[in-house]
């Protein structure tokens, strides 16, 4: 990772340090719907957070119903590969997911990640409810005005609307094809920086 990378996200989890999360709530499963890119990376890191009781790759905020993702991939359906999290939130806060979700991907590229791209590959959140869309608000205009990155934050915020489970072959895929290609020389590595940050809220 580089010095300016480095220093990057070392600022930003001091400024959720700083901002603080909200008390943790009585029992109670809740979900999350993220972007990050491929769906793949979204789904091996999430998967490793103390909390997290399921993550489901998908497609969701597009404009056709059912979609597959051979039509996916050529970023004609407006979907984004993304992301559902089912988590215990007497374990983990949804602002410690919106941590993560920060910290897991470079939410200034527009429609990419690495060599990723097209508008499938968008930074995104999709809000279940109005107190999402607040906390998920408070810190993109936290972020923002902090000057946390060298660029203007994309992440789309977004009412969720209905999550299309991706096929069988894309669930958990990493962990089921550790030396494939992709999975060795994108997300291991991106997935190794992540356990770094997040050593102290990862599953035993």
């Amino acid at each position: 990772m580089k010095i300016k990378q480095l220093f990057n996200v070392l600022l930003a989890v001091a400024l959720f340090a700083a901002l603080g999360v909200h008390a943790k709530s009585a029992p109670n499963n809740d979900t999350a719907t993220f972007a990050t890119g491929c769906f793949w990376c979204g789904e091996a890191k999430f998967s490793q957070l103390k909390g997290v009781i399921k993550v489901t790759s998908g497609y969701t905020g597009g404009r056709i119903a059912d979609p597959r993702y051979s039509l996916v991939s050529t970023g004609t359906t407006g979907h984004a590969e993304a992301f559902n999290v089912i988590y215990d939130s007497t374990v983990i806060t949804y602002d410690e997911l919106l941590e993560a979700f920060f910290l897991s991907h470079d939410p200034t590229e527009l429609n990419r990640q690495g060599n990723d791209v097209g508008t499938q590959y968008r930074s995104a959140i999709f809000y279940h409810n109005d107190a999402q869309k607040e906390r998920a608000a408070y810190y993109l205009n936290k972020f923002t005005e902090q000057h946390i990155y060298p660029k203007p934050i994309v992440t789309e915020l977004t009412r969720f609307t209905v999550f299309y489970e991706a096929e069988t072959y894309h669930q958990q895929y990493y962990k089921k094809h550790p030396t494939q290609d992709y999975c060795r020389y994108v997300i291991q590595p991106e997935l190794e920086k992540f356990k770094l940050i997040f050593k102290d809220k990862l599953k035993q």
